[in-house]
């Protein structure tokens, strides 16, 4: 058996108990269990609240051992350029491998913070051998379903930190964020100020880390009020920016923990008529398309979104096949890429 998350979960109700629990036949939330779409929407919402609250467990639909040639990836979005990077690489990938993708678009949980179904649901339909999840914040129970159904599985720059034992791949974050304050510091910036992501989140924290780790190691003073958080949406980026402009000593220079929010950076120096990087350097991080777009062009730090999401696929394939990676955490490297959007800091 193929173990990729925590421990195995006992075995749960019956469908009838699900049944009983949620007012209906047990036909009726067999429906509702492999994915059936004849099924009134306030019946599917009692019995997926009743296989919630009771801790339900399909049974496996296909033998882990003999792989469908069918894959799963999810992801939060398809809307964005970060997305496009990881589909092309798994895609990519999945072709070399022989086998077919299916790609699921949606969080995973909904608007209430509960289980999103719907992923598993399609799944348990579709007898999948493997998924991907790409940015996705599971719970301990969807976890426990996975492994209960010894479904392999893959996360994709997971948002928080998995379980023990369960298999991921990212990219190295932490270095990502000294690379981008060395390269600020070498150019003579000391007043250097970060726009971070989120606190709790991996990727989040750990390039801050590499930013005060850097800061440190030049023997550089680091400030609290320099060290904001915009949860990697680019107007909460502008308004972080515009409240280091208002400091008694703004920043020379600003670290940018996405290619994304550093547009919101570059909107807020715009609206006070700053120059990028005449009065102010920026780096971002991701290297996403954008990061060529805009004037100036942005340096950043590259993170091999494709690579990652190749990686990712290729491991998913050796978790089938009933072989067990030797680590359960795959970073690949970063690197800096220099553009127009730094310089020496004004005399």
């Amino acid at each position: 058996m193929v173990r990729t998350g925590s421990a195995s979960v006992a075995a749960g109700p019956t469908l009838a108990v699900v049944a009983r629990e949620a007012g209906v036949s047990v036909p009726t939330a067999s429906k509702v269990v492999n994915g059936r779409e004849d099924v009134a929407p306030e019946t599917r919402r009692r019995v997926t609240e009743a296989l919630d609250r009771l801790g339900y467990v399909r049974r496996p639909r296909f033998d882990a051992a003999k792989t469908s040639g069918l894959v799963d990836l999810v992801v939060h979005s398809l809307e964005t350029s970060w997305s496009g990077a990881v589909l092309h690489g798994v895609e990519a990938a999945a072709h070399d491998a022989g086998l077919e993708l299916v790609v699921s678009a949606g969080p995973t949980r909904n608007r209430a913070g509960r289980p999103d179904r719907g992923w598993m649901d399609k799944l348990t339909a579709r007898g999948s051998s493997g998924v991907l999840f790409n940015l996705a914040e599971l719970t301990s129970s969807q976890y426990g379903w996975l492994d209960q159904h010894r479904i392999p599985y893959v996360l994709i720059d997971p948002v928080l930190e998995p379980p023990p034992g369960v298999v991921s791949v990212g990219a190295a974050n932490w270095q990502g964020g000294v690379t981008a304050t060395e390269h600020l510091l070498a150019l003579g910036h000391e007043r250097i100020a970060v726009v971070a992501g989120h606190q709790r989140k991996m990727c989040g924290s750990a390039r801050v880390a590499g930013y005060r780790s850097a800061l440190a190691a030049a023997g550089t003073r680091q400030r609290p009020e320099y060290v904001q958080y915009a949860g990697f949406d680019e107007s909460a980026a502008l308004r972080r920016t515009l409240e280091l402009l208002d400091l008694p000593e703004p920043p020379t220079a600003v670290f940018v923990c996405s290619d994304h929010m550093a547009l919101g950076v570059y909107e807020a120096l715009a609206e006070r008529g700053l120059r990028v990087p005449d009065d102010i350097s920026v780096v971002g991080f991701d290297d996403l398309p954008e990061a060529r777009w805009t004037t100036p062009a942005l340096t950043t730090v590259r993170q091999p979104l494709s690579e990652m999401a190749a990686t990712a696929l290729r491991l998913l394939v050796r978790m089938m096949e009933g072989d067990r990676p030797e680590s359960t955490r795959t970073e690949l490297s970063t690197r800096l890429v220099e553009r127009a959007s730094t310089a020496p800091p004004r005399d």
